[in-house]
């Protein structure tokens, strides 16, 4: 007796365990969880950014261009002054500045064809984190019920547990008072030991479920952390008739984010290829820049001295007479440094032609390239489309089959729980052995499980075709 209560008081520990949490969780808050919190998710939301990066940047190449760039040094020996442009041999410090820059002014649709395939590669990314929390969705829907069916596991044993309970102290009284044989009690002892081995897996699975969700959602397996439990009569379920193949997979082609997510590569690599064919042609651009200088030994005239000297006599009529030349005397200073930098300024404008005659064919070979590429996204894009067809005409019948399964174990649990109803009255009277009635009542058991099982996984398989009908995940 000792082991079997020992297992039934450590099970309730368990179950006691296992219910102190702070709040439930429903599905629908499972799956928009982890639609913000799974890795999965989160990396696809990082490729999205990057990817509005590309876009942002091809952008940018519809503008012009611009760059300022200075310069200053000391120059030695026979050099070129930089405000004169002769040669010196003086020693000086210069400094320059320069601002210049240039726009492509016709290149064949190649920026705008290229800002055209980036947008839609952004706006796949988007659909890439759809797609990637749909299927963080379909795994949440899962782990969430097979945590629903592993409770009702955890329910029944606990049925059963308090069944043998009552069938041991029946017996028991019977045993004390000499009406059966020892052996009985024993018998029902070993169930009860069983049936509280059961009730401590069934929690084992539970509790391993929730673990697998919680990794699931990236939730610290110690945190608190438990599921709401609905009815799963009450769960709502689409009509079979409203789930026919074919119309399931007419609407999954607009509302599946793979399917979409294809039809934008595919625009994307349309435009990529116009965008490399216009490599393969001449380029017009215009080019600007502007400019100046500074030189510490650039000097002005900043005034001018006039006198006259003797240069010689000249005799007139027998008088010499003396003559004098005008002489000048200039002086220099420095000119300001921004004096220097508005005299020395300069500007010019102009127009390139850029002709690609030969570069080792690689603007040829990325043109292919980008054909094929398009060729490559459209063969995935049908590959896809089969594979979802398939995947629904799957679905449809697996749920077929489900149902089937579902409403077979449903007259089986009714045919075993009336055998074991009629077998606990024959007990109790003394007319069928203590080992019949634990072969019945494991029938029993045996039969709920499955039909625990059958009843989620028809439910499972609907929820799948609602999904793919693009109804979402709901319970």
């Amino acid at each position: 007796m000792k082991p079997a209560f020992t297992l039934i008081a450590l099970a309730f520990l368990l179950q006691l365990t296992a219910q102190t949490t702070t709040e439930k969780w429903d599905l629908r808050k499972c799956v928009d969880y982890a639609m913000k919190n799974n890795i999965s998710v989160k990396q696809a939301d990082v490729q999205a950014r990057i990817t509005a990066l590309q876009y942002k940047q091809a952008q940018m190449f519809k503008y012009p261009t611009a760059s300022f760039n200075t310069s200053i040094g000391p120059q030695f020996g026979r050099s070129i002054d930089p405000t004169t442009n002769v040669y010196t041999n003086t020693e000086l410090l210069s400094q320059n500045y320069g601002l210049q820059g240039g726009i492509q002014v016709f290149n064949w649709g190649r920026i705008k064809n290229n800002i055209a395939a980036q947008e839609f590669s952004a706006k796949a990314a988007l659909v890439d984190i759809e797609k990637a929390a749909n299927d963080v969705a379909l795994s949440v829907a899962t782990y969430y019920l097979q945590i629903l069916a592993a409770k009702e596991q955890v329910n029944i044993v606990a049925v059963q547990i308090k069944q043998t309970q009552s069938q041991l102290d029946v017996t028991r009284k019977k045993v004390d008072a000499g009406a059966i044989p020892e052996l009985n009690a024993l018998e029902l002892e070993a169930k009860l030991a069983t049936d509280s081995s059961n009730y401590i897996t069934a929690q084992s699975t539970f509790q391993q479920n929730v673990l697998q969700l919680k990794a699931l959602l990236n939730i610290d397996a110690a945190s608190p952390f438990d599921v709401e439990i609905p009815a799963v009569d009450k769960i709502p379920l689409e009509a079979l008739a409203e789930m026919q193949p074919e119309n399931v997979f007419v609407l999954a082609l607009n509302n599946q984010p793979i399917q979409k997510s294809n039809a934008l590569k595919i625009k994307s690599a349309e435009k990529s290829i116009l965008a490399t064919k216009a490599t393969l042609y001449p380029t017009i651009s215009a080019n600007y820049s502007i400019g100046s200088t500074y030189n510490n030994k650039a000097a002005e005239v900043i005034g001018v001295t006039q006198s006259s000297v003797a240069s010689g006599t000249v005799k007139v009529n027998a008088i010499d007479y003396t003559v004098f030349s005008p002489s000048y005397s200039v002086s220099y200073g420095k000119i300001s440094y921004f004096n220097q930098l508005s005299q020395n300024f300069r500007q010019s404008i102009g127009l390139g032609l850029s002709v690609p005659i030969f570069n080792s064919g690689t603007n040829r070979i990325n043109y292919e390239q980008s054909k094929l590429d398009l060729q490559s996204l459209k063969v995935t894009e049908e590959q896809a489309n089969q594979k979802l067809k398939q995947d629904i005409y799957t679905a449809y019948t697996n749920v077929i089959n489900a149902l089937q399964k579902f409403n077979a174990g449903k007259r089986q649990v009714e045919s075993n729980q009336k055998a074991f109803d009629f077998a606990t009255k024959r007990y109790e009277v003394g007319l069928l052995s203590t080992i019949d009635l634990i072969t019945i009542q494991n029938n029993l058991a045996t039969a709920q499980f499955q039909q625990i099982s059958n009843q989620y996984d028809y439910v499972f398989k609907m929820k799948l075709l609602e999904f793919y009908k693009g109804q979402g995940l709901k319970l």
